[in-house]
């Protein structure tokens, strides 16, 4: 069986469930040793279990993304485990409260923003040493566009992936001397999520599409780009 991405290392944030879980699957399908980076060890544990499903392995890592402080030695450590960084997927998110601003819970606010958004740039700091130094790093963050246009009650959510995209827009400015580093944005679209069912409580179940699709156009993004890389080398 063909596996493109053999000997690359990639992690995925948001790994335990939705998008950031099939994404990893998908990732191990094609050959990648996936980094699964969540909070619920449990959760891990089953994408873990269907990662070895379909032949791939897998390394568990419990983080709470809004304890942003631990995020620095992220990148440190893969180093030491694995030598390398060749994907980072960034698939975590957190919806917090539909509420009006005047009224939205500092709490929620500051954990939505803290996971959508400072995570992301402390794991860019900690990971931009090794994706740099990759054959072909990529990395991908998800946004959402429909929570660009601002939306009564969406206050914090749509904040924070609209900071999101202006900080990898930067990034990829900033990145533009180092050719071999691929930075995008993703948006899948509507999905079968816990957070979609969240944000639409009365939408009946299985009405959007499975993340595994999402997580699959995400991926075939990647293999694309090595096909072409191969295709260049060759």
């Amino acid at each position: 069986m063909n596996k493109p991405l053999s000997g690359q290392i990639a992690l995925v944030t948001g790994a335990s469930r939705g998008l950031g879980a099939s994404t990893a699957v998908a990732l191990a399908s094609a050959g990648a040793h996936v980094v699964l980076l969540a909070k619920t060890m449990g959760a891990l544990e089953e994408t873990d279990d269907r990662v070895r499903a379909v032949g791939g392995q897998a390394t568990i890592m419990p983080v709470d993304l809004a304890e942003a402080e631990k995020l620095a030695t992220l990148g440190p450590t893969l180093f030491q485990r694995f030598g390398r960084l060749d994907i980072f997927i960034a698939a975590a998110a957190d919806l917090g409260q539909l509420s009006s601003v005047p009224h939205a819970d500092p709490k929620v606010w500051n954990r939505v923003l803290a996971i959508n958004l400072t995570a992301n740039q402390r794991l860019i700091a900690t990971l931009d040493p090794l994706l740099r130094t990759a054959p072909a790093g990529w990395a991908i963050l998800v946004t959402d566009r429909t929570a660009l246009a601002a939306r009564a009650y969406w206050s914090a959510y749509g904040a924070s992936k609209a900071a999101l995209e202006q900080m990898v827009e930067a990034w990829k400015i900033e990145a533009a001397v180092r050719p071999s580093l691929r930075i995008d944005l993703f948006d899948p679209g509507p999905m079968s999520t816990r957070l979609r069912a969240k944000a639409y409580p009365g939408e009946s179940p299985g009405t959007q599409p499975a993340p595994e699709l999402a997580a699959q156009r995400l991926v075939d993004l990647i293999l694309a780009e090595e096909a072409g890389e191969h295709r260049k080398a060759g």
